[in-house]
């Protein structure tokens, strides 16, 4: 069988892609999450890379618009972007339970890299937004799938720790994490 042949009958074999690297922004509101999210996702977009996003909204049913997270997901550059609630996912279906990253990745297959924006509770690499001056405690200090986290503040939690203005350094750890291939898409610099 000639796996590069598209007409393939029912019944054969047919390879399933495999679901792209998955990592969670986490951090309470107002920590500067999306605006993580929305900076990762230029950055990536800017290098090549299609990327998809998942916001989780716990809170349930907010649906894509104008200065919602999601839009501005989208409007950064993400070629796909799912809002899961515990009652709805937009595409937009009934769902009968909150949905989980994983549950969700095999609609974004066709991507290099997913950011989900929540999970903070899911294990799964994560990447913690964290403000001190907030009063409220770290979401995942400690959470052995902690990849990096961002912050304003010098800290020493055993794991990188990078300034919010520092994205480009950070997506250089989220490609040697995963190990993403060389970017699909050569941006080609504009003559002076």
């Amino acid at each position: 069988m000639n796996l590069k042949d598209n007409n393939i009958a029912p019944g054969q074999f047919r390879p399933k892609p495999s679901p792209p690297p998955l990592v969670c922004v986490v951090g309470y509101s107002d920590s500067g999450k999306t605006t993580l999210m929305v900076r990762l996702i230029e950055g990536l977009v800017g290098r090549g890379y299609r990327v998809g996003t998942i916001k989780h909204d716990s809170q349930g049913g907010r649906l894509d618009h104008p200065g919602k997270d999601s839009y501005r997901h989208k409007a950064a550059g993400a070629e796909a972007s799912i809002i899961s609630s515990p009652r709805q996912v937009a595409m937009v279906t009934d769902v009968d339970h909150d949905q989980s990253p994983e549950e969700l990745l095999p609609l974004l297959s066709h991507l290099d890299i997913v950011l989900a924006e929540g999970y903070k509770r899911a294990a799964l690499p994560k990447i913690e937004v964290f403000r001190p001056e907030t009063g409220k405690k770290a979401a995942c200090r400690g959470d052995v799938h902690l990849l990096a986290v961002v912050s304003e503040a010098p800290l020493d939690w055993g794991i990188p720790c990078f300034s919010p203005t520092d994205v480009e350094t950070l997506i250089d750890l989220l490609i040697r994490h995963f190990s993403l291939p060389t970017a699909r898409v050569v941006r080609l610099e504009q003559p002076s």
